[in-house]
């Protein structure tokens, strides 16, 4: 036993925790749990939890359903909102199949496989993701969602819902070793966004996955609900995670280069090129759902087009100006990406598609000055950049003539997301929407 596992041991003891919750998702990165009590937690760091893969959207088939999760110690944390006494704990799980091999359709796996062939090549991935959310009040069957107050971008409001709220979150996910970097209301109603300090990509996906559920954890505390749906207002603003990324070699950071353009290094253009390539095939992840292409969509800040600029919110890819002498902050911010993707998943294609363009050195075109929304079609056309895919049925398409995404999640996994989002969309396809009743029954 090793002494991050003697650790867990010994603070389960001493914290009396009588129930460890061993996590891990689905392919669609919705949070699984299995509890077990303390007794059985030597058993489960040596063999790991038997369990019925089949049940699970994406893991296994029915005639191989065995399936075992593993917990990892380092990953031990004690949940904070069920209670110093008596409490939980929880760590994140890596799937495998009963002979010990890794499980190719867990997601956690498949962001380790694609950060060691990072490391293969000598790279480090980080990544800092801007998390935003709606707050609501609780939901009244049959009507449409009422955010829990009206103030809008960076808006102080005293002794207002959305404060109590964001300090209280706060303070419990620092309580399980997340950092946060900044808070604030965003620009709809209800909304707010909550950034995490950077870290490697794997830990910042178990972050996010730890912090979806202290935030609704806290909602349900409060009497409100949290949704991380991409855009639940017709008239407010989408819910997006712009993610920086930044790769290293070592302390150095590689996308850094003293005196170039922007202060972007030869490694950082082609990452950049990378993204731009391939962000119309890797859609389908950042942005998986029906709804997430309302948001991609909508205007204002939300991207749509393929291209990339310094300090430009209208691109898809924007290089943040950093501090004079602040170097190592050099990294590239990726804005199509919504709050309700797969991180582990999503990392993982944004990843590819970096590496991909270091590999093939590719050029990286001239940067998108414009608010890109403000062009016209042509002008669009001729500065060369395309458009995202405008729903969920032509990502799917693009997305399953895409070597780099099979490649990446592998057969299986790439499999599985295209047979489900191929049936989300032809149930979504099927709907009778409120807006064409509303629309042609009075006059057809």
């Amino acid at each position: 036993m090793d002494k991050q596992q003697e650790y867990v041991l010994r603070s389960v003891e001493e914290r009396d925790i009588r129930f460890i919750r061993l996590w891990f998702t689905d392919v669609l990165g919705v949070l699984k749990s299995v509890a077990i009590a303390p007794a059985e937690l030597e058993n489960a760091f040596s063999e790991g939890i038997g369990f019925d893969g089949s049940a699970v959207e994406g893991l296994t088939r029915v005639y191989e359903a065995d399936m075992i999760a593993k917990p990892d110690p380092s990953t031990f944390q004690i949940l904070p909102w069920r209670g110093a006494r008596q409490g939980a704990a929880r760590m994140f799980c890596d799937i495998s199949t009963p002979d010990g091999e890794a499980a190719l359709t867990d997601p956690r796996q498949v962001l380790k496989r694609n950060l060691d062939k990072a490391s293969a090549q000598g790279f480090t991935f980080y990544t800092h993701p801007e998390i935003e959310f709606y707050l609501f009040d609780k939901p009244e069957p049959g009507m449409p969602p009422r955010p829990v107050d009206k103030a809008g971008y960076f808006d102080n409001v005293p002794r207002g819902t959305a404060h109590n709220f964001r300090r209280e979150a706060i303070t419990m996910l620092e309580s399980m070793g997340i950092s946060v970097e900044f808070s604030h209301h965003e620009a709809g109603p209800g909304q707010n966004e909550i950034d995490l300090r950077y870290a490697d990509a794997l830990s910042m996906a178990d972050n996010i996955m730890t912090f979806r559920t202290v935030i609704k954890e806290v909602a349900l505390e409060q009497g409100i609900f949290a949704s991380f749906m991409p855009k639940p207002l017709v008239d407010g603003p989408g819910s997006g995670m712009h993610t920086h990324l930044s790769l290293f070699e070592g302390d150095s950071n590689a996308f850094y280069e003293a005196g170039a353009d922007h202060q972007l290094s030869p490694v950082a253009r082609q990452f950049i090129a990378g993204l731009l390539k391939h962000a119309p095939e890797i859609t389908a992840v950042t942005n998986q759902y029906v709804n997430s292409y309302k948001r991609l969509w909508g205007g204002a800040e939300a991207p749509s087009f393929v291209c990339w600029g310094s300090n430009n919110r209208s691109a898809l890819v924007r290089v943040p100006t950093h501090k004079p002498g602040k170097g190592q902050s050099t990294r590239v911010e990726y804005r199509a990406m919504d709050s309700a993707a797969n991180p582990y998943l999503a990392f993982s294609v944004l990843l590819a598609a970096g590496l991909k363009g270091i590999e093939e050195g590719l050029e990286l075109p001239d940067g998108a000055e414009d608010d890109v929304w403000e062009l016209s079609p042509a002008e669009r056309r001729a500065m060369g950049y395309e458009p995202l895919p405008a729903s969920l049925s032509e990502a799917i398409q693009v997305m399953e003539r895409s070597e780099l995404v099979a490649e990446t999640l592998g057969e299986r996994v790439f499999d599985y997301v295209l047979r489900n989002k191929r049936a989300e969309w032809e149930a979504y396809r099927a709907q009778v929407t409120p807006y064409e009743l509303e629309q042609y029954l009075p006059v057809l």
